[in-house]
């Protein structure tokens, strides 16, 4: 089901947005383009997620609301992987600065058929790897939108084309013991002019391939680990990255299989394509469990985040890098997570929370479990 084309990728968290003449407050008079496009940093947790997006709108700086497009249309996000970009909309709009972007959601899918044959059942959802059909309900996005606060500048006479990159792993969320799931969008904005290309083959499909940078001095725990970019291998082994330029660690994960981690930095400049391909070794494997998660405060779908950690050494120097990351709602529970045997850092993090650092140990065919885990 998924293709191999040129670029895109959506965590709910962070947000990077950069444009054609930069975040200022730009030019005024005359009008310019905007392209927005949408792609998937996927996972391989689903056979399909299913998102409808009824409406594209803009915030001009001073002004209101401009649309920039209503597809009405039901995406597939995880046919949107390794490359490939769905337009959302093209629009001629008046030249300036514009602060922030919003995705209005629908609960009605269109006239389309998913991936097993079947009409729609729900305007967004997703599709087991049991083929189960399974709803997932939108906090926000029905109403006021998914709104993705960051800046930029349409020049006059001048095309600004922005890539919305749209997380599944990270934007779905299973609501505890009501049996709901919730999706949280987590977007990356990206622009495509200053992108740069990292792909090649990890040996195999199913393979989680990420760019990450390691900011060890980073106050808060979370932030010291950051994915850039990441896709998942297709059947063939292939995978591309888009990223801006930078300087990265290329992390290759699957069930079963130890981390693969590249020994040197990968550094990118705009427009650089990069060839980096990798092979992943069978390793023994055992189970992480914790919780419950419990938030004080707030709502509840509240939800955290846990991003599985480990130390490795990249350019003769020791970081981190992030294994694997799963959220986990107010007051649940999570086991069977499968890692590879081995020494790790779970840092467990929720919006406006300190985050929580649990060190363990995976040994083979057991559980470990963290415990519980309280903001």
């Amino acid at each position: 089901m998924r293709k191999s084309l040129w670029f895109l990728i959506l965590s709910m968290g962070v947000f990077l947005l950069s444009a054609c003449g930069g975040g200022g407050g730009g030019a005024t008079g005359g009008t310019g383009t905007l392209s927005v496009a949408l792609t998937d940093a996927s996972t391989d947790d689903y056979r399909a997620v299913y998102v409808t997006i009824k409406r594209v709108d803009v915030h001009r700086d001073g002004g209101g609301w401009e649309t920039v497009s209503e597809p009405a249309k039901t995406y597939n996000l995880l046919e949107l992987v390794n490359g490939v970009r769905e337009s959302l909309g093209l629009k001629d709009l008046p030249a300036g600065h514009y602060t922030q972007m919003r995705l209005i959601l629908d609960a009605d899918p269109d006239n389309s058929r998913n991936i097993l044959g079947h009409w729609h059942p729900y305007g967004n959802y997703f599709i087991d790897r049991s083929d189960n059909e399974v709803e997932l309900k939108v906090p926000s996005g029905l109403q006021t939108g998914i709104k993705i606060v960051r800046g930029f500048t349409i020049s006059p006479g001048g095309t600004t084309e922005i890539i919305l990159d749209f997380d599944a792993a990270r934007s779905i969320v299973q609501a505890g013991a009501s049996g709901q799931w919730l999706l949280k969008p987590t977007i990356k904005v990206l622009e495509t002019r200053e992108l740069c290309r990292i792909e090649g083959s990890a040996g195999q499909g199913g393979v989680l391939v990420s760019a990450q940078v390691y900011e060890g001095s980073a106050a808060a725990a979370e932030d010291r680990v950051r994915v850039q970019a990441a896709t998942v291998s297709e059947d063939n082994g292939s995978y591309v990255l888009l990223v801006p330029p930078g300087t990265y660690t290329l992390v290759g994960y699957k069930d079963g299989f130890s981390p693969y981690v590249k020994a040197t930095k990968v550094v990118v400049e705009a427009g650089d394509v990069v060839t980096q391909n990798m092979t992943l070794t069978a390793a023994d494997t055992g189970t992480l469990a914790g919780g419950p998660v419990t938030i004080a405060g707030g709502g509840a779908e509240d939800s955290a985040t846990v991003s599985v950690r480990q130390e490795t050494t990249v350019g003769g120097a020791t970081e981190q890098i992030e294994v694997k990351a799963f959220n986990v709602v107010k007051d649940a529970s999570f086991d069977s997570i499968t890692l590879p045997v081995g020494d790790y850092t779970a840092v467990v993090s929720s919006a406006g929370k300190t985050a929580i650092v649990r060190e363990f140990t995976i040994e083979e065919g057991t559980e470990t479990d963290i415990g519980a885990i309280a903001f």
